[in-house]
Parts: C-alpha cells; structure tokens; sequence
C-alpha cells in the first residue's frame, strides 16, 4: 500500500504543482478570463487519464489468461520505461519549469481560447497518462486480492491534491528539490519491483522462458500471506520465490539506475550546494507573486 501511495503523491504531486503554476500566472497578469479555459483544459486529461486506466482494467479482463499476462508484463515495461524517464527529467529541469510553462502560457494567450485549453491539457495529460499506466502497473504487481493498492493510490493523489492547494496558498514551504530527488529514488525501487514483476508475467504467457528456475524459495521463512510479508510485497513487490530471470532484471535496473539517479548532479550547482526551492522556480508561492 505504502509503494502505491507514493506513487500518487509523487506524480500527483507533479501535476498539481503543474496547475499551480498555470492559475497563479493567470492571475498574477490578471487574465483570470483565461481560468475557465484552464480548467476545461485540466478537466479534459484528468478525464482522459481516468479514462485510459478504465480502458487498461476492464480491456484486459476480456482477454485469455495468456494474453493477460502478455498485456500486463509488456505495459509494466512500458510503465517503468516512462516512469524512470520521468524523474530523470524532472530531476533535470524541474528548476526551469516554471519559466518553460509560463512561455506556453504567453503563446497561447496570443492565440485564443482553443490554445488555452491545449496547453493545460498537454501540460497535465502527459503526467495523468503516465500515472494512469503506471499505477495500473504497480495495482497489478502487487494485487492481493484486497483494495489497499487502489486505496494507497488515492490517498496519495488526495494527499498531492492538498499539497497542491496549500502550495498555491503560500501556505506550506518545502525543498521540492530534496523532495523529488528522495521521492524518485524511492519510486526508481517500486519500478524495480514492478519491472520484476513485469518480466514473471512475460514468463506467465511463455514469452519468456524460465518460469520454473526459481533463484531462491523462501517461502517457508517469509509466509506471503503473513503480515510482513504483506508489508514487503506492498512496499518493494517482494516475491518469496523470484525467478533467476526476475532476480537478474531487478539488479540489472535498480543498482545502476539508482547509482546514476542520486549521482550530485541535475539539481547541484556550483560545489554541488542544492539551491533553495525559490532560487529554482519550482515552487509557486501565492498567487498574486507567483
């Protein structure tokens, strides 16, 4: 439940920090005329998004056993592709975004309503995409039969929603710097999992061979229905008895991807000193000095 959580805190974080910016510039140069649009804009990805993950549940219950399992493991790839470039660019241009989003802005205003609305909708659909496949993705790995995964997830968008207002209030102040770099390093360890996961579903459709080459089985230690276990498979998507396959896919992603991920560098400027979140631009404060 904890891993799912972070993952809605994390990327509903990003689209409401996203939002942020779009309304307090608007209102900043009063052009509050231009809210409605925005909003029609936010409306429409969040509604595409919902959308797509509907699309995803319910599609793939039609399909054979097999071809479940195909569909499952090639979208968690596709999942942890997209995630693992998602925090690498924000690590990397987080501190340029607000400039970036008021420049759409400015060009869009020129151009009308229709641009208004393609803004908020592409500056928004992409992260509610992204979330929507890889929530599926990771909900899908760690399903136990219980609804603690769809529950994680929604207190964490809940919770990002929140953030997202009090944001936007001048309300709450923290280092979103420090904070997407522990966030991502923690999310690039739960894409690990839902890679590894992804890979024994390939095996499941016999994509892939090796389903029965268990690296270990430790099953009998760490019951998978216990309490611990259960706290292990909601955090890390730990398995008791992994395949050498999964094993070797999950060293393979987290070690390297993790060194590179906390590597000084992206946020770091001069000897490497993290700036302060104000210094970045990242954080919009209220609305009238955003």
């Amino acid at each position: 439940m904890f891993s799912n959580y972070l993952i809605g805190l994390r990327e509903g974080l990003e689209a409401s920090l996203v939002v942020c910016i779009l309304i307090a510039y608007l209102v900043k140069t009063d052009r509050r005329d231009a809210l409605k649009p925005i909003w029609i804009g936010i409306g429409v990805a969040v509604a595409l998004a919902m959308g797509f993950g509907c699309a995803l549940e319910f599609g793939s219950q039609e399909l054979t056993f097999e071809a479940q399992e195909a569909l499952g493991g090639s979208l968690s790839v596709v999942a942890v592709v997209l995630v693992t470039w998602m925090v690498f660019w924000m690590r990397r241009t987080a501190r340029h975004l607000k400039s970036e989003l008021h420049g759409r802005l400015d060009a869009a205003l020129a151009m009308g309503t229709g641009a208004l609305v393609a803004t908020a909708f592409l500056a928004v659909g992409r992260e509610g995409l992204e979330t929507a496949l890889f929530v599926w993705a990771s909900v899908h790995a760690a399903s136990d039969g219980t609804p603690r995964p769809l529950i994680g997830v929604a207190l964490g968008l809940a919770t990002a929603v929140v953030l997202g207002w009090l944001f936007y209030r001048g309300a709450l102040k923290i280092n979103l710097a420090k904070f997407f770099t522990w966030t991502g390093g923690m999310l690039v360890v739960v894409a690990a999992g839902v890679l590894a996961y992804g890979f024994h579903d390939l095996q499941e459709a016999n994509w892939i061979p090796g389903i029965r080459d268990l690296a270990f089985d430790i099953s009998d230690t760490i019951e998978p229905d216990s309490w611990y276990g259960t706290l292990l498979k909601g955090v890390f998507n730990f398995q008791p008895d992994p395949t050498v396959v999964q094993v070797t896919v999950w060293l393979l992603y987290l070690i390297p991807t993790l060194a590179v991920f906390l590597a000084p560098v992206g946020f770091a400027s001069g000897k490497g000193k993290v700036k302060a979140p104000h210094d970045q631009g990242t954080q919009p404060s209220n609305a009238p000095q955003a």
